[in-house]
């Protein structure tokens, strides 16, 4: 038991204001992981935001009103409905479900798209709970992100000043971002810079993003210099020598950045490498790690059974009555999609970093061999894995301090109920048609792999020009040898290696945005040098603030112009 849970272990818990306060929270957060996820590929994990201000208010009010304290098992409660509901991205809205609408040209009805989203998210809940014996309570693994909430809930706790300074910074960071991005969406475009014409063609320019450099003081100095290094390689020296060659022709007159003619062509490396470097570190993992013995078996009680098995039919039933998929394929994606995730959660459990990409991309791999050259089986029989790793950090935080996974577990299907109505409103918002996905504006590069990947296995990869398929084996060999590095080095070696996922990502995402982010990475290394307790406090919730400040921001100017 921890120190500052002594006298909370027996309070309140599932109460109706922590779960309301936990839906509204999340409710607010949705629109900052869909648009992040759209602008760049990744979204934020929301745990530390929702509680911190969901502390700060009821800490408030409760005194004000006379009204029972909040208490740290309430916070658990709405932190994990708040993360439920805006970690609803991941189920597919900023990656198959678009590339769908891509390839097919058609848009699912809204009321069909929320059940979709839903059907995937309830599926990954029960998942995680099943999980939850083996990976959290018998192999004891540590779920990085699930820690530092744990630390965060530690600290507000032990010291309520310090909850207050942090979300200060936070509203301060989010109300910079905010600003900016209104005033340059609606009334005062701030200036962009490119050194020449032809930098500006390849992508290469200062846009004004916060979110950006929010992005790239969370990833830290690794990841953002990763980035840069990959923006070169990708943009500085490959994106020339194919326009040089004729081997990406641009429109006559095209001028400005010219992303979409040359991600068509650089994204197969990046994916390749990217797939080639997680699968790799993965399987050396995996045959590494010592049996768990005297792991508890998964107690197989009524009612989450009864939980897992309509999530099952519900997602068999959508693919085949919604999408035309047949029926035998669409039972076949529950055990892929099982296998999988918990493949997925050990890997989240070790490092913090979810492979979802690789595995989404294993799992199109395997139905493209099941059904060749039917792309709607290949992208959404592939998205059932869910939200099952974003959900396990909030048992991990729930296990440590002694809450019930029961009443998370409603707590969990709650939030993904309510992110289903948001997230489906808020993607349509931002993405009227498809056809602004895959631009400079949305670059979309999860979007852009499960496309990608999805025309490779429908075509055979045949199909594709001599070079590209050079690129590709290209791509993988450098994936294995940094997959076979990261996992085999010891901790203090991975600071001078480059990240895979980083490396590969800056080849399906403008330069602009690489440059950006490993700005943001660098100034916050620069802070933690300078003054490591402050940086240590104050970086991420920072950081935070200005994602969740400028993606709110920009759904809200896309509102108003809607509007307009």
């Amino acid at each position: 038991m921890l120190p500052f849970q002594a006298d909370t272990v027996k309070t309140r818990e599932l109460s109706l204001r922590a779960l309301l306060t936990g839906l509204l929270l999340g409710a607010l957060l949705v629109p900052a992981n869909i648009y992040s996820g759209l602008k760049i590929g990744w979204s934020f994990n929301m745990s530390i935001i929702a509680l911190l201000v969901g502390y700060a208010f009821w800490q408030g009010v409760a005194a004000a009103l006379g009204r029972p304290r909040w208490t740290l098992h309430e916070s658990n409660i709405s932190q994990t409905t708040a993360s439920a509901c805006a970690s609803i991205a991941s189920a597919g809205l900023v990656a198959p479900i678009p590339a769908y609408s891509l390839l097919s040209g058609q848009t699912l009805p809204d009321a069909a798209l929320m059940a979709w989203v839903f059907s995937v998210s309830f599926l990954g809940v029960w998942v995680a709970w099943y999980l939850r014996p083996a990976l959290i309570v018998g192999a004891g693994l540590r779920f990085p992100e699930g820690m530092a909430t744990l630390a965060t809930l530690e600290q507000i706790y032990a010291h309520g000043a310090e909850a207050g300074r942090r979300l200060a910074v936070l509203g301060a960071s989010a109300v910079l971002a905010a600003a900016a991005k209104l005033a340059d969406a609606l009334w005062w475009t701030l200036p962009r810079w490119a050194p020449s014409a032809q930098l500006e063609r390849l992508t290469f320019q200062l846009e004004p993003s916060f979110l950006l450099l929010g992005f790239g003081g969370i990833v830290g100095l690794r990841v953002g210099l990763s980035l840069l290094l990959g923006a070169l390689l990708a943009w500085g020296v490959l994106a020339p020598w194919l326009l040089a060659s004729g081997r990406v022709a641009l429109a006559a007159g095209a001028s400005g950045p010219q992303f979409a003619a040359l991600v068509e062509w650089l994204l197969w490396p990046g994916v390749s490498l990217m797939v080639s470097a997680t699968l790799t570190g993965l399987a050396v993992r995996l045959l590494r790690e010592r049996r768990v013995t005297g792991a508890p078996r998964p107690a197989f009680a009524r009612l989450p059974l009864l939980g897992l098995a309509l999530a099952v039919l519900l997602v068999v039933l959508l693919q085949v009555g919604l999408l035309g998929i047949r029926w035998w394929l669409a039972l076949l994606s529950i055990p892929l999609a099982l296998l999988l995730a918990s493949v997925a959660a050990r890997v989240v459990g070790s490092t913090g970093i979810p492979p979802i990409g690789a595995m989404g991309q294993l799992s199109q791999l395997g139905f493209g061999v099941l059904a060749p050259g039917q792309m709607t089986v290949n992208l959404m029989s592939a998205n059932t894995a869910g939200q099952c790793t974003d959900l396990l950090n909030d048992f991990k935080v729930g296990h440590l301090i002694d809450a019930s996974p029961g009443r998370q577990a409603v707590a969990q299907c709650l939030g993904i109920a309510l992110g289903s109505l948001v997230g489906v409103l808020v993607y349509g918002l931002l993405i009227p048609s498809p056809s602004v996905l895959v631009t400079p504006d949305w670059p979309a590069p999860a979007v852009a792999t499960w496309k990608a990947v999805a025309e490779a296995l429908g075509g055979g990869l045949d199909a594709l020009a001599n070079e590209t398929r050079l690129a590709m084996l290209a791509g993988a060999a450098v994936g294995l040898l940094l997959g076979l590095l990261e996992a085999l080095l010891p901790a203090t070696w991975l600071r001078r290696l480059p990240s895979s996922a980083a490396l590969g990502l800056a080849f399906v995402i403008p330069a602009s945005v690489s440059l950006l982010m490993s700005l943001g990475a660098l100034l916050a290394w620069l802070l933690a040098r300078r003054a490591p307790g402050l940086a240590e406090r104050f970086v991420v919730v920072a950081a935070a603030g200005l994602v969740a400040g400028e993606s709110m921001a920009g759904v809200g100017a896309a509102l108003l112009q809607l509007l307009r």
